[in-house]
């Protein structure tokens, strides 16, 4: 299975879409690069919830890798989403490319990292890891899968959360040119804590708030006026993640001045008066002679 992500996740395809080798390989040639953020944390929680599922080809006796291929540090908090993933005896794989953070990489992969942390200064440079990593991938499952069965427990991954470690009924309210209160209901297991990702749904950088898992509101604020948001709230557990709850509203346009009145009017000067706008610190006036006159 595969998916991109940049400031929003996408599945490219599931882990049950192909079945023989030819296939990937020719998904893979006329996949489109997805440029933008690097929101890895999102992604990481988006392979748990959507990618690593029965219903997307997930076997429950197959050993569960993810392979994480980044070329920058992210933009939010990927190790809290790699901890959750490893606390599920899942093993995280990571490969970095030109400007990818080398500390990043080590606290998001599974020990010993000599064997699971991989740099390269450019993306040609990915073939030379190929053997090595086939090698100690398959090398990987194969011990897992002798521990497994020699009787050692194996987590599984929740099939469906539901109300027990999921939060309901995200409102959005008080909604301003520049802020808007979050607030939902708690699932009936609090998490740990909160991932709430939000960004403009035209494009534009998404930012991230975590919060403890005690509390169930927010106030989001410096946002954008007249702009569409897209809010997602995650809940966060020691061995699992609740499915995310989603919302979208658009802030409110800036206010503006009104009843511009001309008084004082002499052969070089007028007076300007107006209403004020709520809010606005300061005004610029633009003057404009009429066709064919002056200079504005």
């Amino acid at each position: 299975g595969l998916s991109q992500y940049s400031s929003d996740p996408r599945t490219e395809w599931d882990l049950s879409a192909y079945s023989t080798r030819d296939q990937v390989l020719e998904a893979m040639r006329n996949l489109r690069y997805k440029g933008g953020n690097t929101f890895t944390g999102l992604a990481l929680t988006h392979v748990l919830e959507k990618n690593l599922k029965p219903d997307a080809g997930a076997r429950l006796g197959a050993e569960k890798l993810v392979i994480l291929l980044t070329d920058g540090k992210s933009q939010d908090d990927a190790n809290l989403a790699a901890q959750t993933l490893k606390n599920l005896g899942i093993d995280i794989f990571a490969i970095g490319v030109k400007n990818a953070d080398e500390a990043e990489l080590k606290q998001v992969a599974s020990e010993p990292l000599e064997l699971t942390v991989y740099n390269v200064l450019d993306f040609p440079l990915l073939s030379s890891l190929i053997g090595r990593l086939t090698r100690v991938l398959c090398t990987r499952i194969k011990e897992k899968s002798n521990k497994e069965n020699a009787g050692s427990t194996v987590k599984d991954i929740p099939v469906n959360t539901g109300p027990q470690l999921s939060p309901t009924d995200l409102k959005i309210s008080a909604v301003t040119s520049k802020s808007m209160h979050l607030t939902w209901s708690p699932p009936l297991r609090p998490p740990k804590k909160y991932r709430i990702v939000y960004y403009p749904s035209k494009g534009g950088t998404p930012k991230e708030v975590v919060l403890d898992g005690a509390v169930s509101s927010l106030r989001l604020s410096n946002l954008t006026s007249h702009t569409e948001y897209l809010v997602s709230v995650f809940p966060i557990y020691d061995t699992a993640v609740g499915d995310g709850l989603r919302g979208v509203t658009s802030t409110l346009p800036l206010s503006s001045p009104r009843s511009l009145r001309v008084s004082e009017l002499s052969h070089n000067s007028m007076r300007l008066s107006w209403k004020a706008a709520q809010g606005a610190t300061q005004y610029l006036v633009l003057c404009s002679a009429a066709p064919d006159g002056a200079e504005d």
